[in-house]
């Protein structure tokens, strides 16, 4: 039976009360470490088994933010390398490479945040969108280094991200305006550079994020405003390589509009858009900055891939590079 905690977590990321990649997979790997701790099975293989139905549970959650599977990946590798050990070992290697992965995830996020903000002049309006950690590690790292920037904040609708973001940035004392989603061409030449996250990141540098971010990337391509996505490396997907697609997670259209009072009509409300790499002038992760097409080269770096045999999913080198 699983355990009423490992439920709620996966209710709360299905639901969005979890909510932005990182948290995401740090949640994952929270999930995994209390099914390691209060599992009553008796033997490694029943254990075993337990985290994988744990596991198929959280990966049910949702389908585009590639950094669950990949938090997944990095915890229950333990397994594979507490092979043909006691009970005892195994829960103290989940719970171990569980804390591993959380730490790591929070460095890289205070890391980009350093690496970004070399980025940022004094005197910036920088445009963000949803609410991305990474995003505002750099805006509020670039803040307190005493650069004079101001931010604009879209809505992010339908869930309003946005106003997660605006409260943030407000509380660090950063000037801050909002605007409605589709205001985003209005004023985006009064913008000197974008800065956003990623869900997923595909080997050709395309950026999988928050609906409206292909459009806000259209908008400062047009006007010739700097594009930057912040993204931790565990958030490259490396199914991509062999042409996997990304699949898009569509959500419930009553979070739009109350379908009750509209019978017969059809919405649709997908979460996330994809941009193309043309349109991403860097990205910046834990390892440093890379343009999108070096997406294919961490890729491999990372999960050691080469041409003909696939991604080898070795979870371990998930581990960003501080």
């Amino acid at each position: 039976m699983v355990n009423e905690k490992i439920k709620k977590i996966a209710q709360d990321i299905k639901t969005m009360r979890i909510r932005g990649a990182g948290r995401i997979a740090r949640a994952a790997a929270r999930a995994l470490k209390i099914a390691a701790i209060e599992s009553q099975v008796k033997t490694p293989a029943e254990f075993s088994h337990e985290m994988e139905t744990v596991s198929k549970i959280l990966l049910e959650t949702r389908p585009t933010a590639v950094s669950l599977p990949n938090a997944i990946r990095y915890v229950l590798l333990g397994l594979k390398q507490a092979h043909g050990a006691d009970l005892w070992t195994m829960k103290k290697t989940i719970c171990s490479r569980a804390d591993d992965f959380i730490k790591n995830s929070l460095e890289a996020v205070k890391k980009i945040g350093e690496i970004g903000a070399n980025r940022i002049s004094s005197g910036d309006v920088l445009l963000t969108h949803c609410n991305s950690e990474c995003a505002l590690s750099i805006i509020k790292t670039a803040f307190k280094q005493g650069k004079n920037i101001e931010v604009i904040t879209t809505e992010s609708r339908p869930v309003w991200q946005g106003r997660l973001s605006a409260k943030e940035l407000l509380k660090e004392g950063i000037p801050t305006t909002m605007i409605i989603d589709s205001a985003v061409r209005h004023f985006i030449r009064d913008v000197d550079k974008v800065i956003v996250g990623a869900d997923s990141i595909a080997a050709n540098g395309a950026v999988v994020n928050k609906i409206g971010t292909s459009s806000i990337a259209l908008a400062a391509h047009e006007a010739r405003v700097l594009f930057f996505v912040a993204a931790e490396t565990y958030k490259f997907h490396p199914e991509t390589l062999v042409g996997r697609l990304v699949e898009i997670e569509e959500r419930d259209p009553n979070e739009i509009i109350n379908l009750k009072r509209y019978p017969g009509l059809k919405v649709r409300n997908p979460a996330f858009d994809i941009t193309p790499p043309e349109y991403v002038d860097l990205i910046v992760t834990e390892r440093g900055i890379i343009p999108p097409y070096a997406a294919y080269a961490i890729i491999q770096e990372i999960f050691e891939w080469k041409p003909g045999n696939g991604p080898r999913h070795t979870a371990d080198k998930l581990k960003p590079s501080i």
